[in-house]
């Protein structure tokens, strides 16, 4: 898979606003038709492709982040990633992904002496990240009106 390390320009978050916005409104429609695919017409060519449904979803949220200048990453879920890659995705050190590796908290396997960690491994520890966050603020939150501590 080809890897574009380009920055969105101004001309393409134009674009690309334009776009996302005419694409919502046409998939806002779709929700109520049983087809799997959804045919796209390219307008210089006249010929007609026919893509899944939710490659039309995934395209609307390519094109809303690039509406707002965000550079994007496409990577399949099944792909491996290097320890400095994962510090990247995770905004962590290198170290400090190393440590949660070693401590068994993510997953991982050795290829040589080089680390690599499954990209569904890495979301999955995002995500249990995410929930005990939101649990643990709920918690302080709720002990904070108990207390009245006086956050209305």
């Amino acid at each position: 898979m080809e890897t574009i390390l380009k920055r969105t320009s101004g001309d393409d978050q134009r674009i690309a606003l334009g776009s996302m916005t005419r694409l919502k409104e046409v998939s806002s429609k779709l929700r109520t038709v049983s087809t799997a695919g959804v045919k796209i017409k390219i307008q210089e060519t006249g010929e007609f492709i026919t893509i899944p449904k939710k490659a039309l979803s995934l395209l609307i949220t390519i094109l809303s982040n690039m509406s707002e200048g965000k550079s994007i990453t496409i990577i399949p879920t099944d792909s491996e990633v290097s320890t400095q890659q994962a510090a990247d995705m995770l905004n962590v050190s290198r170290p400090h992904l190393v440590k949660l590796l070693e401590n068994n908290t993510i997953p991982f396997k050795k290829v040589g002496s080089h680390r690599r960690i499954l990209l569904r491994d890495l979301v999955a520890y995002e995500k249990s990240l995410q929930r005990t966050r939101e649990e643990k603020l709920k918690f302080l939150s709720e002990q904070a009106q108990d207390l009245d501590l006086g956050y209305e």
